[in-house]
């Protein structure tokens, strides 16, 4: 049984989590709690196995409840509830900057009851799962004896974009890539990041304050420009169209895929039509399998594909799944990632050599 401690100020939340969670018979409510204070005299005794936690709450709100949980539970999950507006997705990404494991939003002009909980319970559950279950792949291991052996350019051939894939998890990784890159960076990078619409823009603030690069939520049509930075905006997928001379972005609301709009199949797959043996894929910690149909039209076009190792990712689901389909040329720790991509774009960044 999965422990799952919920803290939440409205006795209506509170309920309608509770019987959300109470469908999976995995599941065990071992505590309520309406805001951080009381959260953090029950939670020692009530031994969760994870939190989920309220952002706006009074007497303590979630934030401060977060940090002081930090101090005594540093590897406790904690999944945090968000509104869908940008003082949300502001306090959201702060929450995961202090060490959240993710979020989900709280449902918005839902018509009733039960179909709230069916959405909570969709969101929720398998986060639940994810964050405190542990299925290696043995494949992983194979891969990763092999991680460093493959050459940093693909037959040669320079690298002309970076396409990465990211989701649970992803923010604070992002945080430990975009702001390292090096200003002399000549490539462009397009990033997915399952998200929702605000908070990919919020995103795009928060990493382009402490970047060197450029860093801006996408536009339609947007050309791809050396040494920028472009987040793929919630709701919409996006993918890159031209010529590796002259490339741009488009968006659009197609049906999602693998359960996510923006995927990130659908811009690996046109980066492959475009860019050919010049692009370098790499998918970063996330739930699901997202980026590995997308990863495989990489490698047809002898693109490069590389992998966050197990260790350092919130979750493996996502590059675990490119590693235990045989995609993955590296798998790379997030602290090497940054210097990584520096150096297959020949952007110094230390010695020529495989981390």
């Amino acid at each position: 049984m999965i422990r799952v401690f919920v803290v939440d100020d409205s006795v209506v939340v509170r309920q309608v989590v509770t019987d959300a969670l109470r469908s999976d018979s995995a599941l065990e409510i071992c505590g309520v709690a309406p805001n951080g204070r009381v959260a953090l005299e029950k939670i020692p005794q009530a031994k969760p196995d994870v939190v989920t936690l309220d952002i706006e709450m009074p007497e303590m709100d979630g934030l401060t409840t977060l940090s002081e949980l930090r101090k005594t539970h540093p590897k406790l999950p904690i999944i945090m509830f968000s509104t869908l507006t940008e003082r949300g997705a502001s306090a959201t990404l702060e929450a995961l900057a202090r060490g959240a494991s993710d979020y989900v939003c709280k449902p918005s002009g839902q018509r009733n009851v039960q179909q709230t909980m069916e959405t909570i319970r969709d969101q929720l559950i398998p986060k639940i799962h994810a964050l405190t279950g542990h299925t290696p792949i043995l494949a992983a291991r194979k891969a990763a004896a092999l991680s460093g052996a493959h050459p940093v350019g693909a037959a040669g051939t320079p690298v002309g974009v970076v396409v990465i894939a990211v989701s649970t998890g992803g923010p604070a990784a992002l945080a430990e890539v975009i702001p390292h890159l090096p200003a002399g960076l000549r490539q462009p990078v397009l990033v997915v990041q399952h998200m929702p619409p605000v908070f990919t823009k919020v995103l795009a603030q928060r990493l382009g304050a402490t970047c060197p690069l450029k860093v801006r939520e996408a536009a339609h049509q947007d050309p791809l420009v050396k040494g920028q930075v472009l987040i793929a905006p919630g709701d919409h997928h996006m993918r890159i169209a031209g010529s590796p001379r002259e490339a741009w972005v488009t968006l659009d609301q197609q049906p999602p895929e693998n359960g996510c709009r923006p995927a990130a199949d659908p811009m690996f797959i046109s980066a492959a039509q475009t860019f050919g043996a010049s692009v370098l894929g790499i998918v970063m910690t996330g739930l699901g399998k997202d980026g590995t149909k997308g990863a495989a039209q990489i490698r047809k076009v002898s693109g490069q594909i590389w992998a966050q190792d197990e260790a350092s990712s919130t979750v493996w689901s996502m590059p675990g799944s490119v590693v235990e389909a045989g995609l993955a040329q590296r798998v790379i720790p997030l602290s090497y990632l940054a210097r990584s991509i520096a150096q297959a774009c020949d952007v110094g960044g230390g010695p020529k050599k495989a981390l």
